[in-house]
């Protein structure tokens, strides 16, 4: 294809985290038991009564379409939630069903997307925060971050245009497990509105949170009349109740007249989200309190018993506060982060995923096109891992990376 036709999406090159995928799966074939770090994906299962809610909505025949919007007792579920787990006020007309918060996101960003508008990114990002930015027809715009991966409202605010429509926040983050506090939190949503720019808050990993309670972007607009309100909350039933191959999530927009938009995104989109699987995400937010925190519980674990090996070695420097992943420094083996992980791969069956692919820059022409992309320098050592594996394939993995960091250390490469 001449450059000329080539799409936007032909310019978008696939995620490091795709890549990882399909290097663990090729040695998988070759009989490799594959030690995968490099997936978020839990070891434990969803609670009985969510497979029962499913398999029951199946046999009585509850399989036809729903309204674009979802299940009306889904959502009212999720009001409640919102209300009482998130101290954020919504309504039923404001909450969307989307199959998996991916999707969510997605349609929420060609709901919000305008010719020629720029979306502010952490620079070190979720890889499909930008491809989804890029697919919508946004401009993303990169924003720096602080040594502790923490945002700067000043330094966001230094990147920013006039076209800067949208500020991503993402707390607890993927892939640093960075949770922001009242404060940041109070001070980013200041500057958007003062700015002029509306929030998305994808809140996956809500539950997630070590040393803190989780704190709702949109809860601090609880005073805010509904037309004012600035922020889209994005949630997630695959971490909380692990549902990841359910794909199942869910919106709240900030007020009704977004509300409306996304509604055409959907119905253009998905027509519905699976009727089973919302039957699923009823029992999942009835039964909600027990098994969240029974699913922290299990995460928290790996974290303090897997991980401060890697804090000691210098590889981590802190346990990360939320979320399911760590990410490693590994510049005193000598290896660039890919080279560092497919070596790693290889050697050893334990696959992480190349943290540089986490801060990719790309230069994007005036018809949302990448025309080229490089890796911010400093992102050149790290690789992330997921801790919500098994919990002795996790520190099966550690000890691998352990010893092979030392080997590299010791003149093999």
């Amino acid at each position: 294809m001449s450059a000329e036709m080539l799409s936007v999406a032909g310019s978008i090159p696939s995620s490091c985290l795709l890549r990882i995928f399909h290097a663990a799966e090729a040695i998988a074939k070759d009989g490799v038991d594959v030690v995968k770090l490099h997936v978020g994906d839990p070891y434990f299962n969803p609670a009985d009564n969510v497979a029962e809610a499913f398999i029951d909505a199946v046999r009585r025949g509850d399989t036809k379409y729903t309204g674009v919007e979802g299940l009306p007792a889904l959502r009212e579920a999720l009001v409640e939630k919102l209300r009482v787990d998130n101290g954020v006020d919504s309504a039923v007309s404001r909450v969307l069903i989307s199959p998996g918060s991916c999707q969510g996101l997605a349609s929420l960003l060609q709901s919000l997307a305008e010719p020629g508008a720029e979306i502010l990114l952490p620079e070190l990002h979720w890889p499909v925060h930008l491809q989804q930015s890029l697919l919508a027809g946004f401009t993303p715009v990169l924003y720096p971050l602080r040594a502790d991966f923490r945002p700067d409202p000043e330094m966001i605010e230094a990147v920013a245009t006039p076209r800067t429509r949208v500020l991503l926040i993402n707390s607890p983050a993927n892939p640093t497990g960075v949770v922001l506090n009242a404060d940041e939190i109070t001070a980013l949503l200041d500057l958007a509105r003062r700015r002029g720019w509306q929030v998305i808050s994808d809140e996956a990993y809500e539950h997630f949170c070590y040393e803190s309670e989780h704190i709702s972007v949109a809860s601090f607009e609880r005073d805010v009349p509904v037309d004012d309100r600035i922020v889209h909350s994005v949630f997630t039933f695959s971490k909380s109740f692990a549902m990841t191959g359910y794909r199942l999530g869910y919106v709240a927009l900030a007020n009704d007249r977004a509300a409306d938009v996304m509604k055409v995104v959907q119905e253009a989109n998905i027509i519905g989200t699976s009727t089973p699987v919302q039957y699923a995400g009823i029992a999942a937010v009835d039964s909600r309190s027990e098994a969240a925190a029974t699913n922290r519980k299990l995460v928290q674990r790996n974290r303090d018993v897997a991980l401060p090996p890697l804090v000691r070695a210098g590889l981590l420097r802190e346990l990360p506060a939320g979320g399911w992943y760590a990410m490693l420094d590994v510049g005193r083996t000598g290896l660039d982060a890919e080279t560092f992980a497919m070596r790693l791969l290889e050697r050893t069956g334990v696959a992480v995923v190349a943290g540089n692919g986490f801060a990719m820059r790309p230069d994007v022409d005036d018809r949302g096109r990448i025309r080229s992309h490089d890796y911010a320098p400093w992102a050149r050592h790290l690789i992330r891992i997921a801790f919500c594996v098994d919990p002795a394939w996790l520190e099966t993995g550690v000890q691998r990376l352990l010893e092979f960091v030392d080997e590299c250390g010791g003149g093999l490469d």
